[in-house]
């Protein structure tokens, strides 16, 4: 004969009198609500074709003076009514009064329904911050150590990561932060890239002007025009430079809003994903321990407070694992989203600015080739004897109508650039253990 246990005096709090006469003391025992409220009401749900209403119970005679929901499964009537929750409890089936009955008796009452199901239910109403307890947290900080252990280290200390291993969005978020890195040298390589173009544009620049200055000194007609149209050449590839460069500038700000915005955004996403998750697996651990202490209890036939007192402090779990379950996967599709947009983003957007880079390149390249094979420059027929080149005497300055006094600043200017470059064209010497190589 099995013997239970009482720790309260039975009563029935809600005035039902519909509950059999030979009602066990303990199905009767004065409810602990923790604070929670309840407000009845009733929902009619249609079957589906395998005769489920989309509900599982527990609770229930002989231990649990309640029969309350445990979990609404999606894509189910009563998932898709959302009307029912889990920590409800249930006390009637079309009508007929489920007090003191067995979950067991529960689900046969409603398997034999023919037709639409009428469910009278109390509604719990429960502060979701009431079940976020130090336990919560405390299993939380635990996912999150397991998270970033490895499989070795996880299972030295006794711990599972096979329900972590397995998130492919985990995968996911690596795969992004080498994408990132990528993008980020990309940048950076673009960066010094324009910089050394535009430092060629200025040489470009300095190559125009000097060029002119010299065909404006240079006497004879031949050198002075050719000088002349190679310095304008030079200004003309400086500006095409400085178009290019114009063109080119945005591909660094798009680049950086896919990764100063779009991946920060993602991640961001990805974090609070993670978040929810391990606060989802932690509300399903206690579940866990609360049914395993639950059972033990049961075992030995001893009574347990919780229990007996309607198992408010179990069905406060259950529904904040069931709203944490409905934002674990509201965040997972939103993730989903957003990594198969910046998949789409990062394939399209790279291959653009790429080919936009390349493009503008070679366009610059063409335009500078044609621009140089307009015309032949060389070879130069310059006479030097005459040529702005030669450094003359005074009594060559005074030969031609000029003296030193004739000499302008600018004169003195070019003759100090001749003199510079023909300084630096002359061979540098270099020591037999130069590495030219590491010295470039």
């Amino acid at each position: 004969m099995s013997h239970f246990y009482h720790l309260l005096p039975g009563f029935d709090p809600d005035g039902d009198e519909s509950a059999p006469a030979d009602t066990p003391l303990n199905w009767r025992a004065m409810e602990d609500r923790m604070g929670m409220t309840l407000t009845t009401g009733s929902v009619t749900l249609t079957k589906d074709d395998s005769n489920l209403i989309g509900i599982s119970i527990g609770g229930g005679a002989p231990l649990c003076p309640c029969l309350y929901v445990v979990q609404v499964f999606d894509n189910t009537a009563a998932g898709k009514d959302g009307t029912l929750q889990s920590g409800d409890e249930l006390i009637g089936v079309n009508g007929t009064s489920v007090k003191g009955r067995t979950k067991v008796e529960v689900a046969r009452i409603i398997q034999a329904v023919k037709g639409d199901v009428t469910v009278s239910y109390n509604k719990l109403h429960a502060d979701p911050k009431q079940g976020k307890s130090l336990d919560i947290i405390l299993k939380k900080v635990k996912h999150r150590l397991v998270e970033n252990m490895s499989a070795s280290t996880a299972d030295a200390l006794g711990l599972s990561r096979a329900i972590l291993c397995n998130d492919s969005l985990v995968k996911r978020l690596e795969e992004l932060e080498r994408t990132e890195k990528m993008y980020h040298g990309v940048v950076e390589h673009l960066k010094k890239v324009l910089r050394a173009f535009f430092d060629l544009c200025r040489i470009h620049k300095a190559f125009g002007d000097t060029f002119s200055v010299i065909g404006a000194r240079e006497p004879q007609p031949r050198a002075s025009e050719v000088f002349t149209s190679f310095g304008d050449a030079h200004r003309i590839m400086e500006k095409n430079g400085v178009k290019l460069l114009r063109t080119l500038k945005p591909i660094l700000s798009d680049l950086g809003t896919y990764l100063h915005k779009a991946i920060p955004d993602t991640r961001l996403t990805i974090q609070k994903y993670l978040d929810t998750k391990f606060e989802y697996l932690s509300f399903c651990l206690k579940v866990k321990e609360m049914d395993d202490e639950e059972y033990s209890y049961a075992a030995l036939q001893e009574p347990m407070y919780r229990v007996e007192t309607g198992n408010y402090e179990y069905r406060l779990v259950l529904r904040c694992r069931q709203d944490a379950r409905a934002r674990f996967a509201r965040l997972r599709s939103d993730v989903l989203v957003k990594l198969e947009l910046l998949d789409q983003k990062h394939v399209q957007d790279i291959v653009y600015q790429l080919q936009r880079l390349i493009s503008g390149f070679a366009s610059y390249h063409s335009e500078c080739y044609d621009l140089m094979k307009e015309h032949q420059y060389f070879p130069i027929e310059v006479d030097l004897s005459r040529s702005a080149f030669q450094y003359g005497t005074p009594s060559t300055f005074q030969q031609d109508g000029l003296d030193e006094e004739g000499l302008d600043e600018d004169d003195d200017h070019l003759l100090e650039v001749a003199e510079e470059v023909t300084e630096a064209n002359k061979p540098t010497p270099v020591e037999p253990e130069q590495d030219l190589l590491g010295s470039f």
